[in-house]
């Protein structure tokens, strides 16, 4: 079971991580930015087609850079260190859960947590909720281990493992590395009355080794250009603002970005922990009715309850915010799975059923996902799009193994012990997840190929300086990226502002080229019919774009750029 389980999640995790491009939002980003990193002198703040970018902590960008200087710059390089983060992810979770209930719930909970789906995005996505959820996890394993040491030896050890690992965390990202260990500590404190914890030598030894990690990358920003500025965004309108609306600049209001809502997080719970919601659903049951009393369901509670209660209250919120707390209930899954005993308890059974039925939906909703990625790519009139033959056939030999597996489950969730029916469930999920979705994502590429249209528009402004109207962080890296021409930027501005802008650019370099994000996507006739029928009005390729501007600012239209269901642009010059 172990080999599978291990098997399972490599090859899961090499078909997210190798098998597609860089997709928006934040991927195209993240990798300008790694890429910079790989040859820029300074390595000390991040930078975005040239300019700094104090969001987050460089040390994801240092890992990726370094295969990116020897490999060359391709998505797969740059992600080849999620595989590690995923590998720590699963191993420190999987450990703890060993230690907290036995083998059998250190397989489950590993298993678990690089297959939820908020999991399983952070593990695949090019950002720096990987690292932080992988280093988070190393952190709560040696918290366990120096909350629970008899001795003081394996107490500092594990203590000084616990602040090792949060002093990568933060240089992952900034102080939310902290959040959940620090707040799984209180917790545990509190919950079982350990006072005396606080006043051990071994749980604050760690942090001069924490403190020298983080204050040398600190004093190195402070010690460059803008020094004191660059640590103010870090720390206090990066951190702060996300929770509530601070004085700073409109580009840096982060509270106004992903505006958070009473109860999302727990409206969204279930997606997140998706496919495997009702088995977690019957973990808690089963933890409720005993009372609390077994400690791995303790530290499965202290590790995700004060994380999503808090985050409930910041101003912003995102799925990927909660990715740290993940773990807490990868534990109790494992816990819950380790209980499992015959006669089985109805709500179990009916937690395992139900979940057969999820992977039963799931497999045909992917053969049907397939089918219209197909006729989408031949709708294009790409014959160089369209899938080939073969993996098409591994993709639905994938969906009939989860089909089989998912069936298989249903049929075991009363009658066989333990492990079989959630083995069952596991490979059938894990058969969607590599052969299918492989085939997914490479038609899906053709939606978010920057690359190509960034080569497109290189080609088409012949080496001239390229003006950007306004420029998402995604434009400006795909103009970084694959472009490689010198940008001009007009700030965001009301529209008049914006003229007086470009006009006075443009009469500075007259030899330039405009580039302008046109809202949103052009559709094929295929994804155009289903749109219409789920009555969503989007912008079309039908629509001309030309807006009355254009006139005033003497300029027309080049080129338009267009990905299939993607992006698109426009080109603009002088109309003289």
């Amino acid at each position: 079971m172990l080999f599978g389980v291990c098997a399972v999640l490599l090859l899961a995790w090499c078909a997210g991580m190798f098998g597609r491009g860089f997709w928006t939002p934040d991927e195209p980003r993240e990798a300008d930015i790694a890429w910079r990193m790989s040859w820029q002198t300074d390595k000390a703040v991040p930078v975005l087609a040239g300019d700094a970018f104090c969001e987050k902590p460089p040390l994801t960008y240092w890992a990726a850079a370094l295969p990116i200087s020897r490999l060359g710059m391709h998505p797969w390089v740059a992600r080849l260190p999620n595989l590690l983060y995923a590998m720590i992810t699963a191993v420190c979770v999987g450990l703890l859960a060993r230690r907290l209930a036995g083998p059998p719930a250190g397989i489950a909970a590993a298993a678990a947590v690089g297959t939820f789906l908020l999991g399983y995005q952070v593990a695949i996505w090019f950002a720096t909720d990987a690292p932080l959820l992988a280093f988070t996890s190393l952190a709560l394993l040696g918290l366990h281990q120096g909350f629970s040491a008899a001795g003081s030896r394996d107490r500092l050890f594990g203590y000084t493992l616990m602040h090792i690992a949060l002093a990568l965390g933060f240089l992952s990202k900034s102080a939310f590395g902290w959040l959940v260990p620090a707040l799984c500590l209180a917790a545990l404190i509190v919950w079982e009355r350990r006072w005396r914890e606080l006043l051990r030598w071994e749980l604050y030894a760690g942090l001069l080794v924490q403190a020298a990690l983080i204050l040398s990358w600190v004093w190195f920003v402070y010690a460059g250009p803008d020094g004191l500025a660059r640590l103010k965004v870090f720390f206090w309108n990066n951190l702060a603002g996300r929770f509530t609306n601070v004085a700073a600049p409109a580009e840096l209001q982060y509270a106004k970005a992903h505006r958070n809502s009473p109860g999302k997080y727990f409206l969204e719970l279930p997606v997140y922990l998706w496919p495997w919601t009702f088995l977690l659903i019957a973990a808690i049951r089963k933890a409720w009715r005993e009372g609390f009393r077994s400690a791995a369901v303790r530290f499965a509670a202290a590790s995700s309850v004060p994380a999503l209660l808090l985050l409930s209250l910041a101003a912003t919120a995102r799925n990927v915010y909660l990715g740290p707390a993940i773990p807490g209930f990868a534990l109790l899954l494992g816990w819950w799975a380790a209980q499992l005993s015959e006669p089985r308890d109805p709500w179990d059974v009916r937690a395992m059923k139900g979940t057969a039925v999820l992977l039963i939906i799931a497999a045909v909703f992917a053969a049907i996902a397939l089918k219209l990625l197909t006729l989408d790519a031949q709708s294009t009139a790409q014959p160089e799009a369209q899938p080939a033959r073969m993996p098409i056939i591994i993709a639905a030999a994938g969906i009939l193994s989860a089909l089989y597996l998912a069936i298989d489950s249903w049929r075991r969730a009363d009658r066989a012990a333990g492990s079989g029916a959630l083995g069952a469930m596991f490979f059938s999920f894990g058969a969607l997840l590599i052969a299918p979705a492989w085939s997914a994502y490479s038609q899906i590429d053709r939606w978010q190929n920057l690359a190509q249209l960034g080569s497109q528009i290189k080609a088409d402004i012949l080496g001239r300086p390229l003006i950007l109207m306004a420029p998402d962080e995604t434009t400006r890296a795909l103009v970084d990226l694959y472009v490689g021409t010198r940008i001009l930027l007009v700030p965001e501005a009301d529209v008049r502002g914006r003229m007086r802008a470009l006009a006075q650019i443009t009469a500075q370099n007259p030899a330039s080229r405009v580039l302008i994000q046109i809202e949103g996507r052009e559709y094929s006739p295929l994804i155009s019919t289903l749109a219409g029928a789920l009555k969503r009005k989007e912008n079309s390729g039908a629509t001309a774009w030309e807006p009355a501007w254009l006139e005033v600012a003497h300029l027309r239209i080049a080129k338009r750029y267009a990905l299939p269901n993607g992006r698109r642009y426009a080109l603009l010059e002088p109309a003289g």
